[in-house]
């Protein structure tokens, strides 16, 4: 099981917020640095979210790009792709997987029309989908508009378009309360594809039990900031020693 550290973009500081709302978050430093940090430990790839570009109010692609001639470690990005441009942007600039949120939820209703588009230009394995669902249903923008989609139901549309899923149960994200281990089972049960994990993992039992679902990796954010989680025992874990 892969362990994916997430560094989340705010007006230019790593962050990590509560529940995906505004105010609520804590400040840890630059970017990029961290980015640093994370692969001199022995990260095999790096989770990165503009959270301005999420919630509409800016962007912060210059400091991402930084990060991916910084590092040179496979980048899962994410945060305001909303229309074919922006994707295919991001793709030809160097970004090594974008992940799908409003888009993907959007082009739902157009039978994913532009999701085949990008995976025929290039490849499906550069895409995932966000799966960010409040009790079971999809959010979008930047988690803030719910959808009557069921998060279930649209991992099993997902088949054979893109690499793989990332689900993140908001109701649990940031508290380092724990996981919703029967929302996450039947996430991973739905579908043949990749599914990584976010969202309340607070613990090495927690990563214990996310990876004999079959998951196929984990995002870790508040945990490792906050030293609930050590990361070089989770990379143990998750290589299985």
């Amino acid at each position: 099981m892969k362990i994916i550290p997430a560094i989340d973009i705010l007006d230019g500081d790593c962050v990590q917020l509560i529940g995906g709302k505004l105010g609520t978050q804590e400040y840890y430093g630059d970017p990029v640095e961290i980015a640093l940090e994370f692969r001199n430990m022995g990260a095999e790839i790096l989770h990165i979210i503009d959270l301005d570009a999420a919630l509409g109010t800016g962007e912060n692609i210059k400091t991402v790009l930084r990060i991916c001639r910084s590092v040179k470690l496979p980048i899962h990005f994410g945060g305001g792709i909303r229309d074919y441009d922006r994707a295919r942007y991001l793709l030809n600039a160097g970004i090594d997987r974008i992940i799908l949120g409003t888009l993907a939820v959007s082009d739902y209703r157009a039978d994913f029309a532009t999701i085949k588009k990008l995976g025929e230009e290039f490849g499906p394995e550069r895409l995932m989908v966000a799966l960010d669902s409040k009790k079971g249903n999809i959010v979008v923008r930047g988690w803030q508009e719910k959808t009557e989609l069921k998060a279930v139901e649209f991992a099993k549309d997902l088949q054979g378009l893109v690499f793989g899923v990332l689900y993140t149960d908001v109701d649990v994200e940031g508290r380092m309360e724990g996981i919703n281990l029967e929302k996450i089972s039947e996430i991973v049960r739905a579908t043949e594809l990749p599914v990584i994990i976010s969202g309340g993992i607070s613990s090495n039992s927690d990563l214990q039990k996310i990876k004999e679902t079959g998951a196929w990796g984990v995002v870790l954010g508040k945990a490792l900031y906050e030293g609930k989680i050590d990361f070089k025992d989770a990379l143990n874990l998750g290589q299985g020693f």
